[in-house]
């Protein structure tokens, strides 16, 4: 039997924040466990109650940002999520330094919230689409009209190409595995690999690679 994925909800819109609470607990394996509206509350939740994830707001009171990286740094064991209208190239990368493992714009549907956050409490992460671009600019450091540098993709082998296509997705490494046919341990082995290969830090970076090709493609 599926173990409950217990979740905080910690954001000072009221109607936005019982929303939220209210889609996830209508799913059978998500429990609400408790609700914030400030970055003080957030944080006593998260040491108070250890849930598997918390969904953090960047912009209420007293920062979703100063909340993230306290309980990173207290709360290890439970995953970070920002929820934000914040579409700031800053504040992205202000969040996965905090120790947020992903990042998700309000509005997102509900179906795909509740996808994402299963992705994450598995061990992924996420950031929305729409901001990969200008991550992907301010890793690389590239500017308008720079030449480009080598194109580290023709390092990957064509199974490695694969499996980051399906980390592009969404997917998890069982997932891939189960899809390729390949057990978790190899695929982590593959993403091993492909994390040198394309000199990037983790999983979110190389996805979002693979997300910048498969647009210029």
């Amino acid at each position: 039997m599926t173990e409950t994925i217990q979740i905080v909800v910690a954001d000072d819109h009221p109607l936005l924040r019982e929303g939220v609470a209210h889609t996830l607990d209508s799913q059978p394996d998500m429990e609400v466990v408790g609700q914030g509206a400030s970055a003080d509350e957030a944080v006593h939740l998260a040491q108070e109650l250890l849930p598997d994830l918390i969904l953090l707001d960047i912009n209420m009171p007293g920062s979703g940002l100063e909340a993230a990286r306290a309980i990173s740094a207290t709360c290890p064991v439970t995953r970070i999520v920002m929820l934000t209208v914040s579409e700031e190239e800053e504040d992205l990368l202000a969040a996965l330094k905090a120790g947020a493992q992903g990042y998700i714009l309000k509005g997102v549907p509900a179906r795909e919230l509740v996808r994402i956050l299963h992705a994450v409490c598995d061990g992924e992460s996420y950031v929305t689409p729409a901001l990969a671009a200008s991550m992907l600019r301010e890793m690389t450091g590239s500017a308008p009209g720079a030449r480009p540098a080598a194109d580290p993709w023709n390092e990957l082998t064509e199974r490695e190409r694969q499996i980051l296509e399906e980390v592009a997705n969404g997917l998890s490494n069982k997932e891939i595995g189960h899809q390729l046919m390949l057990s978790e341990k190899t695929v982590k082995h593959y993403m091993t690999n492909i994390l040198q290969k394309l000199q990037v830090r983790n999983r979110v970076e190389a996805a979002l690679l693979a997300q910048k090709r498969s647009t210029m493609a």
